[in-house]
């Protein structure tokens, strides 16, 4: 574990730092099925929307943003009110060090005392790993305890391929 990571709440005045992080991924990746890069306004929004009811969290190391997490509704309709979807995003820079289940083990915790008992993690995926997409975001997700729970075939296209969407399930406790 790294000791040098804290995580605390987003702030809106933190947007520009995130849309950087995302950026890379819209731009260079295939994680992420937008084509362009949202603006800090709309970003602020979309943070906005999600901090009325869920978490969004940062990793900062030595004063400086290196991800981000949060939880949002994965449906409207009130009987899925105890699941929700997440995403994160790790620096490009900053991968491979602990910092994703930093995050993910923060934003756990404080789903669970909201009563959350379903997170879901959608992932793209291509069966054979290509310059846009590796099976990094499936390994993670496994890796924290997510299992598979569907796969929507060529659902999204990017870089004029075809990609996968997996869905990954985590109870983060028993049907209350």
């Amino acid at each position: 574990m790294n000791t040098m990571i804290k995580i605390r709440e987003a702030t809106k005045e933190d947007a520009a730092r995130l849309v950087e992080i995302y950026s890379y991924y819209v731009l260079n990746t295939a994680v992420s099925f937008e084509y362009e890069v949202p603006s800090v306004e709309e970003f602020t929004e979309r943070m906005g929307n999600v901090m009325k009811k869920y978490p969004y969290l940062v990793a900062v190391k030595d004063d400086y943003i290196v991800g981000y997490v949060y939880a949002g509704t994965y449906s409207a309709r009130d009987a899925y009110s105890w699941t929700v979807a997440n995403s994160i995003y790790v620096d490009k820079d900053y991968r491979r060090q602990g910092i994703g289940a930093l995050m993910y083990g923060e934003l756990e915790k404080r789903l669970k005392d909201l009563g959350i008992v379903n997170m879901l993690a959608g992932s793209a995926f291509c069966e054979t790993e290509d310059e846009y997409l590796s099976h990094d975001s499936y390994e993670f997700h496994k890796h924290m305890g997510y299992e598979k729970v569907a796969q929507l075939k060529g659902i999204g296209k990017k870089f004029d391929r075809w990609y996968d969407l997996l869905w990954m399930q985590k109870k983060l406790q028993p049907e209350v």
